[in-house]
Order: structure tokens, then C-alpha cells, then sequence
């Protein structure tokens, strides 16, 4: 391996960041532009899209595009597929990170429309997204699938209950999918952040400068899209080092 690879080892791979344009997976897809990766970043306002990829490919970090897409809808996530298959041969690695928060209150007085929409981005799209782009995986033989997940999923969390269900489910998935698609050499991991600054959460009398980072994130996905191919992680929990 030549010192140019070592500091590239993403070269030649195709990632696709859901939710890429801001915050944690805008952090995620920079991060892996600048291991080499051709990236693809996607959501639902193209103008954002582009300002973000035109930063990161702009500052050295590698290439990166913007695909406007809305997840939670089937057909604009298969023609997502189709044009990323056209355009770049598929992808190598899956990070599904696109996100909406629910802590509006208790359950028995959540909107209709809150639980629908929490459900369908943080977990209907994440089976939209491996449903559409794993069959490409399994004819590379092989790739990652990265589920990004929230403490959430492994605590009570009052008055996020849509949220918290949410997240529980999507790491239910996680370890389900992870026995399907191993025997194909494609690596599934759930990541779970405490919170991390960003516009997502709230954190009223939280310290910012405690809490994690998007690019804490970002780290832990580089170490898990980079480790031997033998082997994979199926969970990390990620907490800050100082109560925040």
C-alpha cells in the first residue's frame, strides 16, 4: 500500500449520506471525501444540498455531489437509486443518518402528523434506502451499511416517545439486517450519539461545549468504514467525555 493510499483508503468507493446537507451527515460526508470517496448527498432542498457539496469539494476534501430526494417517498428513493447506479455504478457504502426530532410532550398528546412523520424518516426511510441500494451491494460483494441511531433507542426518553420508538426500531433493524446481508460480505452497524450539538435535540441547560460533535460522529464512522474486512462492529454507543 502506497503512502497516497493509506491516506486515501476510500479511494474508487461510492458513499451516499442521507440528510447530508447540514449537521452530523454534512460531518459524515466530509469526513469520508477526504479519505477519497466519491459522495453523494442527499434531502429534500437542492439549494442546501448544493452549498454543502460545493464546500466540501471545494476545500480539498474530495468529490461530492448533492441529489435531492424526499426518503420517505418510495419513488423518488428508487429513481435515487437508479441515478446513483447510472452515474456512479451504485454504492459502497450506505450512511443513513436523515433525522426529525418529536419531544413535544407526552404521547397521548402527540399530533397525528408528528408520529407520522417521525416514523417515516427515522425508520420507513432507512428501509426505503436498504431495500433500494442493497441489491447493487450484494453484486459488488460487499459494503457497509451505517445506521446512525440515537441513545434514545436504548433509554426512556419522556416526553420523545415517538422519537425514542423510532430509534429502538431502527436498531432492531440494524441487528436483523446485519445476519441477513453478512453472508455477502456487507457490514451493518447502528452508531448511537448521546446528544450532540446540533439543531436536532434540545438542549436547554446543556453545555455545548461538552456535548458531542457532529464530527465525533464522523470519526467513528471513519474508523468503522476503514477496519480489516474480516470483521465489523454491530453497535457503538457513543457518550461525551463530561456530562454536559
Amino acid at each position: 500500500m502506497t503512502q497516497q493510499d493509506k491516506k486515501t483508503p476510500l479511494n474508487a468507493r461510492t458513499v451516499l449520506v442521507t440528510g447530508g446537507s447540514r449537521g452530523i451527515g454534512a460531518a459524515i460526508a466530509k469526513k469520508l471525501a477526504s479519505l477519497g470517496a466519491d459522495v453523494v448527498i442527499c434531502g429534500r432542498h437542492k439549494a442546501e444540498l448544493d452549498k454543502t457539496a460545493s464546500a466540501i469539494s471545494a476545500n480539498g476534501g474530495g468529490h461530492c455531489e448533492g441529489l435531492a430526494c424526499d426518503i420517505t417517498n418510495w419513488d423518488q428513493v428508487q429513481k435515487l437509486a437508479e441515478t446513483v447506479g447510472q452515474k456512479l455504478g451504485g454504492v459502497d457504502i450506505l450512511i443513513n443518518n436523515a433525522g426529525v426530532g418529536g419531544f413535544g410532550g407526552p404521547l397521548h398528546k402527540l399530533p397525528l402528523e408528528d408520529w407520522e412523520q417521525v416514523l417515516n424518516t427515522n425508520l420507513r426511510a432507512a428501509y426505503y434506502m436498504i431495500r433500494a441500494f442493497t441489491p447493487a451491494m450484494i453484486e459488488k460483494k460487499g459494503g457497509d451499511i451505517i445506521n446512525i441511531s440515537s441513545i434514545a433507542g436504548k433509554n426512556a426518553l419522556p416526553n420523545g416517545a415517538a422519537y425514542s420508538a423510532s430509534k429502538w426500531a431502527l436498531n432492531g433493524l440494524s441487528y436483523s439486517v446485519a445476519e441477513e446481508l453478512r453472508q455477502y460480505n456487507i457490514r451493518v452497524t447502528v452508531v448511537c450519539p448521546g446528544s450532540v450539538h446540533t439543531d436536532l435535540s434540545p438542549h436547554e441547560g446543556k453545555d455545548p461545549k461538552k456535548m458531542l460533535q457532529p464530527d465525533d460522529v464522523a470519526h467513528v464512522v471513519e474508523m468503522l468504514v476503514t477496519q480489516q474486512p474480516r470483521s465489523f462492529v454491530s453497535e457503538v454507543v457513543i457518550r461525551p467525555t463530561q456530562k454536559p
